[in-house]
């Protein structure tokens, strides 16, 4: 009887922490995915650079070989667009979402910077009322947190008042 084991399968682990698993490898119908244990449907940089070749070398259409690789034909050209403009990373999908505190910057930043005081615990409810108040921006708390890099900021219950409390003795 085989040893059963709880760990997973380094190379899904491996796919997911690069950002290269395919949600999808079901959707496949490439026979030489099929087949053997080279060619991976779990492995999306391989699906879709193998999709690009079978449209350029094998001369497939573009219809007929995204219904293969179980994809739309606007993520075939997404797809190509990457290639063309960085190689084979450029298959390599992107992170979502913003790249940073986007609303965090300039002006707001000079404030948060000014109302910061080092060593002191990160009152980042209260720095984002006082930014909605000044500045007409919403910017959540953990936002706020992370453009002043304390990622481990303990967070201070907020006051009534804009003036800090201190402690008793």
């Amino acid at each position: 009887m085989p040893k059963r084991t709880d760990q997973p399968d380094p190379k899904t682990t491996a796919l997911l922490e690069d950002g290269t698993w395919n949600p999808s490898p079901e959707g496949i119908r490439d026979s030489k995915f099929q087949q053997g244990e080279f060619f991976d449907p779990r492995d999306l940089l391989q699906v879709r650079y193998e999709m690009l070749r079978r449209v350029s070398v094998d001369h497939v259409s573009v219809t007929d070989a995204a219904a293969e690789y179980g994809v739309s034909r606007p993520t075939y050209y997404q797809a190509r667009a990457g290639f063309d403009a960085g190689g084979v990373a450029g298959l390599v999908p992107k992170k979502r979402g913003p790249r940073g505190p986007h609303k965090v910057q300039g002006e707001v930043l000079a404030f948060v910077e000014q109302q910061f005081v080092p060593g002191e615990p990160v009152r980042a409810r209260e720095l984002a009322k006082l930014i909605s108040e000044e500045f007409s921006v919403d910017v959540h708390p953990r936002t706020i947190e992370r453009a002043l890099g304390k990622k481990t900021a303990r967070r201070a219950p907020a006051s009534k008042s804009h003036t800090p409390q201190r402690e008793q003795l």
